[in-house]
């Protein structure tokens, strides 16, 4: 299936599948882009292969076939340090916060400054003054300037997840990745995180794909959804063309129900 795409392509999989170590395939042949600037949400059921896509999106895991280029590069075609200040353009926000429990907001969000120094050192010894800025300027467009100081393991879930967003703005990334980044969250939570993750994203520019176990969530934030359905593309349009038959038939329990059986 082929989407019309308009602008810059940002992230690109070409005919990308994936295949774990116990040879199960996770994905098979997806083909996708997503331009400057967009807000794509990924849709599909429980082992669908949304969680491998990004996994393959963000550069965390290497396509077994086919591709994926950020900006018309393949990341495994570049040597190490531009291949860690390229990792730096891409924002990830996971399901699981990935904090550093005992440490503050602060030093959790110059976590995402250390792609940028030369010799990685310790942020408990040495932080560069344009860093911390960038750090507390990130928290602060979450709303979380008064917790500086706080420990993250002190702060509630939604908190927590907008200091991970935190410091994914701190590397100053072209692309935010989010793997259900809202699962773990009631939702009013989950509303106000991903309205702060596309509200921030449309003020910088940022491309953002979403992966979303929220149908309605999905369709009120992103301009473009992404079916998969056993690993493979079931759709690719922008979200007004995706009808209520086409999210029945991605999220079918069996095939009977996707042959209309009774």
């Amino acid at each position: 299936m082929t989407s019309i795409q308009t602008g810059v392509p940002r992230v690109e999989a070409h005919a990308v599948s994936y295949r774990y170590s116990d040879g199960t395939t996770a994905l098979h042949e997806i083909s996708v882009q997503v331009t400057q600037g967009e807000i794509v949400a990924v849709l599909g059921r429980s082992g669908a292969g949304k969680s491998t896509l990004m996994r393959c999106l963000a550069g965390l895991a290497a396509p077994t076939s086919g591709r994926v280029l950020h900006d018309g590069v393949d990341h495994r075609t570049l040597r190490r340090g531009a291949k860690r200040r390229a990792h730096a353009r891409v924002g990830l926000v996971f399901q699981e916060f990935q904090l550093v429990d005992r440490a503050t907001v602060l030093s959790n969000a110059l976590i995402g400054r250390l792609a940028y120094q030369r010799s990685l050192p310790s942020l408990l010894h040495y932080v560069r003054r344009g860093d911390r800025e960038i750090a507390v300027d990130s928290i602060r467009r979450l709303g979380l300037e008064d917790q500086l100081r706080k420990r993250a393991d002190a702060l509630s879930g939604g908190q927590r997840q907008r200091v991970a967003i935190a410091r994914a703005l701190a590397q100053q990334p072209d692309m935010l990745l989010a793997d259900e980044p809202v699962a773990n969250l009631d939702p009013v939570l989950a509303r106000g995180v991903i309205d702060d993750i596309v509200r921030l994203a449309r003020i910088e520019g940022l491309t953002a794909v979403l992966n979303l176990h929220d149908v309605e969530l999905a369709r009120h934030v992103a301009d473009r959804l992404v079916g998969l359905r056993a690993g493979k593309l079931a759709f690719d349009r922008p979200t007004g063309s995706v009808t209520t038959a086409d999210l029945d038939l991605l999220y079918a329990d069996t095939e009977r129900e996707l042959m209309g059986a009774p």
